[in-house]
C-alpha cells in the first residue's frame, strides 16, 4: 500500500468516526429539545452557532493546514468536540429556558468548529495523497463525500437510539470516550507534516481567489441552504407532528442520509467524465441543478392540494427523489472544488469553500426555523425551489476548460 493510501484510508477512517458523533449530536439535540416544548424557531437558534462558527473555521482551518500540517487540525478538530459533547452533557435540568438554551448555543458553537476542522483538514488530506490523475481524484473525492454522508446518517440514527435507550447524558459521555480512542489513533498513525504547504501571508491574500473557485463556493451557499431549509428543522417537527416516533423520524433522516451517501460514491458512474476533468462534469452539474430545481416546486404543489393523501408519504417519497439528484450534484461540486484549486494552496481553497458551504447551511436553518413557524413545510420547499434557481444561475457561470490546469501547477 503506497503512502499517499495508507494517509487516505485513516483521516478517512477518523473522519467517518467523527461524523457519526457529529451527525448523532444533533439529532438528540433536536429531538430531546423538541419533546421539551422547545418551538421550531427556539431548535433552528440553538443551531446558529453552530453554523456561524463553522464559517470562521472552515477560512482559518485551510490556512492553519496548510501552516502546521493536516493531522494537526484533525486532532484538534477531535479535541474541541470532545470538549462540545462534555459540554453539553453538563446541562442541569433545574436551569431555566434561557439559560439552557444559550448554554446549548455555545456548546454547539465549539462542536460547530470542530466539525469544520476536521472536515476541512480531511478533505484537504485527499488532494494532498492523490496523484495529479483527474480520474484517481474524482472516484476518491466521490467515495469520501458520499461514505462519509452515510456515516452521518447512521449517526442520525444512532442519536436517536442512545436517546431512547440510555437517554441524553449516557449517550453524550459515550460519544465523548468513542472520540478520544479516534484521537490516540490518528496521533500515533499520520505523518506530521502531511499536506503543509505555502500558506497566504495577509489576511486579504487568504480570500483572493480565482473566479472558478468565488463561482462554485458562491453556488454551494445557495445548494446547502436549499436542502437544511427543509430538513434540519421542518422535516423532523412535519414527521413527529403525523405522530412519528423519536425512531421513525430518527430512521427516515438517516435512510435518507445513508441513501444520499451512496448515491455521491456512485456519482462518477452516474456522469460521463472528461478527459481535461471539467469539459462534461461542469455541464452535468448544470443539467443535475436543473432536474433538481423542479423537485421542491412539484412537492410543495401535491402538500397544496387536499386531496392528496398521507402527505407524510408522499413528502417521504419526493424526498428520496430530491436526495438522488441532489447527491449527484453535491458529489460533482466537491470534486469542482479540488479541480479548480490551486496546488499549493488547496487546503485554503478548501476551506474557503466549505466557509461558504457553512454560510448555506446557516441561512438555511433560520429560514428553516422560520418558515416552519409561518408556512409550515410548504413554505419551506418554496424555499428551497428558489435557492436551488439561484444556485442553477451560478452554475451557468462556472469555466469548462482551462481552469483545470491550475491542478498540475
Amino acid at each position: 500500500m503506497s503512502s499517499g493510501v495508507r494517509n487516505y484510508a485513516i483521516v478517512t477512517t477518523a473522519y467517518f468516526l467523527f461524523t457519526i458523533t457529529d451527525g448523532a449530536l444533533r439529532m438528540l439535540v433536536l429531538l430531546h429539545f423538541y419533546s421539551l416544548g422547545y418551538t421550531p424557531f427556539i431548535l433552528a437558534f440553538m443551531f446558529l452557532l453552530y453554523e456561524t462558527a463553522g464559517i470562521f473555521a472552515n477560512a482559518g482551518g485551510g490556512w492553519l493546514a496548510s501552516r502546521y500540517g493536516i493531522p494537526r487540525m484533525l486532532m484538534s478538530g477531535q479535541i474541541l468536540q470532545i470538549g462540545g459533547l462534555l459540554m453539553l452533557s453538563a446541562l442541569q435540568p433545574s436551569w431555566g429556558a434561557v439559560a439552557s438554551v444559550a448554554w446549548v448555543v455555545m456548546a454547539q458553537g465549539v462542536a460547530g468548529v470542530a466539525k469544520d476542522l476536521t472536515k476541512t483538514s480531511s478533505k484537504s488530506a485527499i488532494k494532498a495523497s492523490s496523484t495529479k490523475d483527474m480520474g484517481q481524484l474524482f472516484r476518491w473525492v466521490a467515495w469520501f463525500t458520499g461514505s462519509k454522508n452515510a456515516t452521518k446518517g447512521a449517526g442520525f440514527f444512532i442519536g436517536g437510539f442512545l436517546l431512547q435507550v440510555v437517554g441524553f447524558r449516557p449517550a453524550l459521555w459515550l460519544m465523548a470516550g468513542m472520540l478520544g480512542l479516534v484521537l490516540i489513533g490518528a496521533m500515533v498513525l499520520l505523518p506530521r507534516d502531511l499536506g503543509k504547504a505555502k500558506s497566504s501571508k495577509s489576511f486579504r491574500e487568504l480570500f483572493a481567489k480565482t473566479r472558478a473557485v468565488n463561482l462554485i463556493a458562491a453556488a454551494r451557499v445557495f445548494m446547502f441552504g436549499s436542502r437544511d431549509v427543509w430538513f434540519v428543522v421542518a422535516l423532523p417537527v412535519y414527521l413527529y407532528g403525523f405522530g412519528w416516533q423519536y425512531m421513525q423520524v430518527a430512521g427516515f433522516v438517516a435512510a435518507w442520509t445513508i441513501g444520499y451517501g451512496a448515491v455521491q460514491a456512485l456519482a462518477p458512474m452516474v456522469v460521463t467524465r472528461s478527459r481535461d476533468g471539467l469539459s462534461r462534469e461542469v455541464p452535468a452539474a448544470r443539467l443535475w441543478g436543473s432536474i433538481l430545481t423542479v423537485i421542491p416546486v412539484a412537492l410543495a404543489l401535491l402538500l397544496a392540494m387536499p386531496g392528496v393523501p398521507r402527505h407524510d408519504l408522499v413528502l417521504v417519497v419526493g424526498l428520496l427523489v430530491f436526495g438522488f439528484a441532489f447527491a449527484v450534484i453535491s458529489s460533482l461540486h466537491s470534486y469542482l472544488i479540488l479541480a479548480y484549486a490551486g496546488s499549493e494552496k488547496a487546503a485554503e481553497d478548501v476551506g474557503f469553500y466549505y466557509a461558504a458551504n457553512a454560510v448555506g447551511r446557516l441561512m438555511g436553518i433560520m429560514l428553516s426555523g422560520l418558515l416552519t413557524q409561518l408556512g409550515g413545510m410548504e413554505a419551506c420547499l418554496w424555499g428551497s425551489a428558489i435557492m436551488l434557481a439561484i444556485c442553477l444561475a451560478i452554475t451557468l457561470l462556472l469555466p469548462s476548460g482551462v481552469a483545470v490546469r491550475q491542478v498540475a501547477a
